[in-house]
């Protein structure tokens, strides 16, 4: 009985030329190589699934290659299948966050004096290697800095920041960005088509969008859908398969916020929370929402989204009202954490979104508020002198309705007050 492979290990890259994002590094190495001119320690670094661990056994590979390609290797010599087994005698590959002490690091400075036994190179391949004790790097900084010819040192991390800087000086470093959403499209239609599975274009772009950037959380994904057994794959089953809310509850939530009803956020807060949807994705995908709506509104196509849905939803808000709501949902992820009542938390956040549709939008605020302003300070004409009144027109006097700048005043002030609360502060006057 034959054990299954998942994709991620299945498709992991075995040239340098199957590596998806990373052109400018990989070109590097290939010249370092061909060039014979390969560093003894070299640190990748990058966000998870971008290809640090990778680049380090193509690296690997590459120089204890003994049919090497140019720069590529053959991956059919015993070092090259050796190493792509995880079982190589001259490349150690040794997890970082179960051997972390000062004793493992002791035992690759007595150990790394011995010459190969079968390649060029005896390799240590170092995978989180951030994981390390302060003791551990004192003790490899020597090593690190004079190892023996045949000696390479690859180190993979996730969190650059908590290496040492005395490490970083004597390393080559290579900074993987996030892979673009279209080339993880691109190598999850290749991957679907040699299975024989049919992708349905949305859901080739939700795939990538979910993946932020990781080409190995893109093909995790894939591999829970591929489980699921439909083919063809389409957006709305993957919504489904992974636990997502469907944008429709969106779309409805735009139009409940242009007619301002307020019943729908405890009817679309019912739906949410009765479905099972995680409560915090279902946050993170209305913020990308938003986020989505906004930049439309500015004239940008939002890859994986439809355009004309979107025009029509982005042309219910202004700017400001998007930007306000934007800020409303990053501060309640926050909220959301900590809330006794999850289901509530989420019902007064909709409340919030919807109550944004306001009668007057910030700009018009403002010009009111100024026009109101300079007409208290037009200069009253000067009044006549008249001759003291008696008590009766005194008392006449005091029944009298008030002066119209006064009037004017006191609406002002009724104004501002609506402004504080209404705008939360975001309304400075001088």
């Amino acid at each position: 009985m034959s054990t299954y492979q998942v994709i991620a290990r299945k498709y992991r890259p075995q040239t340098f030329a199957e590596v998806v994002g990373q052109e400018a590094i990989v070109q590097t190495l290939k010249n370092a190589i061909e060039r014979e001119k390969t560093a003894h320690a070299y640190l990748f670094c990058g966000t998870r699934g971008t290809g640090k661990t990778t680049l380090a056994r193509l690296l690997a590979k590459a120089l204890n290659c003994s049919a090497r390609k140019g720069c590529e290797p053959c991956n059919e010599c015993s070092s090259c299948k050796a190493i792509a087994a995880g079982n190589a005698i001259d490349v150690l590959e040794i997890d970082g966050a179960s051997h972390r002490g000062i004793e493992d690091i002791r035992q690759i400075n007595e150990t790394v004096v011995f010459t190969p036994a079968a390649g060029k190179f005896k390799i240590y391949l170092i995978d989180e290697v951030h994981m390390l004790t302060k003791e551990a790097f004192n003790a490899l900084l020597k090593t690190l800095e004079e190892p023996p010819p045949h000696a390479k040192f690859f180190f993979a991390t996730t969190e650059i920041h908590k290496i040492p800087a005395t490490i970083l000086s004597r390393c080559q470093r290579y900074n993987l960005g996030r892979i673009p959403e279209e080339k993880i499209e691109m190598a999850l239609s290749r991957i679907a088509e040699d299975l024989g599975i049919s992708l349905e274009k949305g859901a080739l772009a939700l795939l990538a969008e979910l993946s932020e950037g990781s080409l190995r959380d893109g093909e995790s994904l894939l591999d829970q859908a591929i489980a699921y057994g439909h083919n063809p794959l389409t957006e709305n089953i993957l919504l489904e398969i992974l636990g997502l809310p469907s944008r429709d509850l969106f779309f409805e939530l735009d139009q409940a916020v242009e007619e301002g009803e307020i019943l729908a956020a405890f009817r679309l807060g019912e739906k949410i929370y009765n479905s099972g949807k995680n409560v915090s994705h279902f946050l993170e995908e209305l913020t990308l929402h938003y986020r989505a709506l906004l930049l439309t509104g500015q004239g940008v196509e939002v890859k994986g989204r439809d355009k004309v849905q979107y025009k029509r939803s982005a042309a219910r808000y202004d700017q400001g009202q998007l930007l306000h709501i934007l800020e409303v949902l990053i501060e309640a992820e926050k909220v959301l954490r900590f809330a006794t009542s999850q289901r509530t938390a989420l019902e007064m956040l909709l409340l919030q979104i919807i109550r944004t549709k306001q009668p007057y939008s910030l700009p018009q605020l403002v010009e009111k508020l100024v026009a109101l302003e300079s007409r208290l300070e037009t200069p009253a004409p000067p009044k006549e002198k008249s001759p003291p009144a008696s008590r009766k027109e005194e008392r006449v006097a005091k029944k009298t309705p008030p002066k119209p700048e006064e009037s004017v005043k006191g609406r002002v002030d009724t104004l501002l007050r609506f402004a504080a609360k209404e705008l939360k502060g975001t309304l400075k006057l001088e």
